[in-house]
C-alpha cells in the first residue's frame, strides 16, 4: 500500500489494499522541541513542499492513515510510504531507495552493518513510533469469548492440536460447546515482522511446545498461508474453523471474533486498556541509548493481571546521521509532529496511544537526529 497525499487532500479514507495508492502529508514542526514530547507542536513551514520516503511494515498502515488529518492540517512535508512488508522495507532502506524503513523487528547484525554503510558510516537507529497489539482472530460459528493460552496457540500453529474440541482447548473453556470442526491455522506467507514477533512470543511463553527460532518466515508445520495482514484477515473471514495472528486493526476491520488469552493471570480480553497497561512496562535493551530497541523477551513474559503483552512495536529505522541535504532535519520535524499531535484516537484504529514516559524517551532520540 502506498500513501502519497498532498497537503490539499484532507480525506481520511485512504484505501487499505495491496497496490492501492493514496497520498499523505505530514506537518512540519520545529525539530528542536522539548524532550518532554508533550504539548502542541507549532506549525513550521520551512520544509513546505519537501518530501521524505519510507517503506515496510503493513502493521502500521492504519496508524499512518490515522495520522493523515492531524499532520496534513499543519501542511508542509510530504511523506511517501509504501506498505510492502518489513523485509522489503529494510532492503529498500539499506539500498538507499528510501529514507527510512518501517519494520516490526529490529535489524539483524548483518543488516545493521549494511545499514551503517548506507548511513555514511553512522549507526542506524530504531524509533518504535507505533505500538499495536497482535490479536488472535478466529472464525468459529456459535463460539464467543474463546479462551486460549500460549501452549494451545503453539500447538495449534504447529498442527499438534487439530480440532476445536481438543481436550486442551475444552479445559480452558468450561461450559462452552466446542465443535469437532477442523482447525485451519493461517499464517503469513511473506517475510513479516508480525510473524517474527509472534514466533518470539511463542518461544518465550511456550518453550516446551514451540521448538523453532523466531524468524520473519513462519516456521510452524502445516496450516494455510496468505500474504500480508490484509491477506490473513480476509482468509479467516472467509474460512470457517480458521484462526490467525494479526494486528488488532485488521481484525476489527474484518469484524473477526477475537480470542481471550490467559498469559498466566487469568483470561484477558484485548482492548485499549489492556494493551496500554502492557505498554507501560516496556523496557529497552540498552538503557540510555538513542537506539531504542524494545526488550521484547521481557515484554512478552509479562503476566500482570489485566495486561495484554502480545504487542507489536513498529520501528522507523533511520540514519542517526549521514543523510544528504536536509533529509535528517525533515524526518526529525515529521516525527516530532507525530509524537506531539498524532496520538489521539489511535485506539479506534487498533493501536495504543503512547504513554508520556514512553514518548519522552522517543523524543530524546528524535531530537538527536541530524
Amino acid at each position: 500500500m502506498k500513501f502519497n497525499r498532498s497537503s490539499a487532500v484532507r480525506s481520511s479514507t485512504a484505501a487499505v489494499g495491496i497496490a492501492v495508492a493514496a497520498t499523505l502529508t505530514l506537518s512540519a514542526c520545529s525539530g528542536g522541541g522539548s524532550d518532554s514530547g508533550s504539548g502542541d507542536a507549532s506549525s513550521d513551514n520551512s520544509f513546505s513542499g519537501q518530501s521524505v520516503s519510507g517503506e515496510g511494515s503493513t502493521a502500521q498502515q492504519k496508524a499512518v492513515e490515522k495520522f493523515q488529518d492531524v499532520l496534513a492540517s499543519n501542511g508542509g512535508i510530504v511523506l511517501n510510504y509504501t506498505g510492502s512488508g518489513s523485509g522489503d522495507g529494510v532492503k529498500k532502506f539499506i539500498s538507499g531507495d528510501v529514507d527510512f524503513a518501517g519494520s516490526d523487528s529490529a535489524l539483524k547484525t548483518d543488516e545493521a552493518a549494511s545499514a551503517k554503510t548506507r548511513c555514511a558510516g553512522n549507526d542506524a537507529w530504531h524509533i518504535p513510533l507505533v505500538a499495536g497489539p497482535v490479536s488472535i482472530a478466529y472464525n468459529l460459528s456459535g463460539v464467543d469469548d474463546l479462551i486460549l493460552n500460549p501452549s494451545t496457540l503453539a500447538k495449534i500453529f504447529d498442527s499438534k492440536i487439530t480440532t476445536w474440541n481438543d481436550p486442551a482447548i475444552a479445559a480452558l473453556n468450561p461450559g462452552k460447546s466446542l465443535p469437532s470442526e477442523k482447525i485451519v491455522p493461517v499464517h503469513r506467507s511473506d517475510s513479516s515482522g508480525t510473524t517474527d514477533n509472534f514466533q518470539r512470543f511463542l518461544g518465550d511463553t511456550a518453550k516446551a511446545d514451540w521448538p523453532y527460532a523466531h524468524d520473519k518466515t513462519f516456521k510452524g508445520q502445516g496450516g494455510s498461508a496468505a500474504a500480508k495482514s490484509t491477506g490473513v484477515g480476509d482468509t479467516v473471514k472467509k474460512t470457517p474453523g480458521s484462526v490467525t495472528y494479526v494486528e488488532w486493526g485488521f481484525a476489527e476491520q474484518n469484524k473477526l471474533s477475537l480470542a481471550q488469552l490467559d498469559f498466566g493471570s487469568g483470561a484477558t480480553k484485548l482492548d485499549a486498556d489492556t494493551a496500554g497497561k502492557a505498554l507501560e512496562s516496556v523496557q529497552f535493551k540498552t538503557p540510555g541509548s538513542k537506539d531504542l530497541q524494545v526488550d521484547t523477551d521481557k515484554l512478552f513474559a509479562t503476566n500482570t493481571a489485566g495486561a495484554w503483552p502480545l504487542l507489536l512495536t513498529t520501528y522507523e529505522i533511520v540514519c542517526s546521521k549521514g543523510y544528504t541535504g536536509n533529509k535528517g532535519a525533515i524526518l526529525k520535524s515529521a516525527f516530532t509532529t507525530i509524537l506531539n499531535n498524532g496520538q489521539e484516537g489511535l485506539s479506534d484504529a487498533g493501536y495504543v496511544a503512547l504513554p508520556d514516559s514512553y514518548k519522552n524517551t522517543l523524543m530524546g532520540t528524535v531530537n538527536a537526529l541530524s
